[in-house]
This record gives structure tokens, C-alpha cells and sequence, in this order.
């Protein structure tokens, strides 16, 4: 039977306004939250050594450098202290040991390596520590080294300085 294209017209016209079936519809929040804390870490990349090298014992004032890498949270305050050492009783008389003998040495927060410039124990804020801002990135942190002499036994010296970073 073949319709007519009045009633195909009205038809489709009926279905048209009838509209769609929807469906119910509900909705609620969803909270996203993450909560950063601070860090910093001063040993996953090895510290360079202040290796003073071979030097004749007339020698004086002997500088050399070596370096530290931190990486801290951004923003995160920071220290960093460094220890007498394994031969000093404070930070004033840091010396590097072979077997009985000994050579003092300092360490420097500048390269200036004035006396206000000394590296201290004191782990904290205050104190002759370093202080820094973590950048979210590791950081090199230059150490200064001086020994006033080299006029003693040959022999080959050597001390263990403990760095504590303080956040």
C-alpha cells in the first residue's frame, strides 16, 4: 500500500514533534587535590672532592675547589653545614691526616676565602652555614679549600668532611 504524500507529511510531522527520549541526568563535583612537600637532596650526585693535589712542601696558600649539588623543592629554604672533619675539634682546625702528621686546612662558602668566609658545623639557619632557595633543579654549590702551608712530611693527607643540608 503506498501512502500518500499528505499522510507521509503528517507522519513524519507527528514523529518530529513527539522530540526525542532523553534520559535522566544527574551530576556532582569531583575534587582534584595534590599536596607538595618539601625535599632536598644533597647526595644523589657524587660530590667533587677539593683535591689539592701534589705540591712541593715550600709551598704556601694552596687553593683549590670542590663542589656539592643540591636539589631542593621550589622555594624551600635552605642550609648547608659542613663538619669539622674527622681530625678537627671545631671548624677552625680542620687538618687532613697522614698516619700522625698533620696539615691544617680550611674550607670557604667564597672564593675569597676570607675569614668570614669559613664553612661552619652549625646546621640551621645562623651561623657561617650557606644559605639557598631550592630551584626545583640540582644546583652546583661550589667549596672553596686552602691550606696556609705544605711545609710538612711528605706523605699523602687526607680528611672526610661531613655536609648536612638543613630545609
Amino acid at each position: 500500500m503506498r501512502m500518500s504524500p499528505s499522510r507521509l507529511f503528517v507522519a513524519v510531522l507527528a514523529l518530529a514533534a513527539t522530540g526525542p527520549a532523553l534520559a535522566a541526568v544527574d551530576n556532582t563535583n569531583l575534587n582534584v587535590t595534590i599536596t607538595i612537600t618539601s625535599v632536598c637532596d644533597i647526595h644523589t650526585v657524587a660530590s667533587l672532592p677539593v683535591n689539592f693535589g701534589s705540591v712541593a712542601s715550600t709551598a704556601t696558600n694552596v687553593d683549590q675547589q670542590g663542589q656539592l649539588t643540591v636539589n631542593c623543592t621550589p622555594g624551600t629554604a635552605y642550609t648547608i653545614a659542613l663538619d669539622n672533619g674527622q681530625n678537627g675539634t671545631d671548624v677552625n682546625s680542620r687538618k687532613m691526616a697522614s698516619g700522625a702528621n698533620l696539615i691544617p686546612y680550611q674550607l670557604y662558602r667564597a672564593a675569597a676565602r676570607g675569614a668570614g668566609d669559613v664553612w661552619g658545623s652549625t646546621t640551621g639557619v645562623g651561623g657561617n652555614v650557606l644559605a639557598g632557595s631550592g630551584t626545583g633543579a640540582a644546583v652546583n654549590v661550589p667549596v672553596y679549600g686552602r691550606t696556609p702551608s705544605a711545609n710538612f712530611p711528605v706523605g699523602t693527607y687526607n680528611d672526610v668532611v661531613v655536609a648536612t643540608i638543613t630545609y
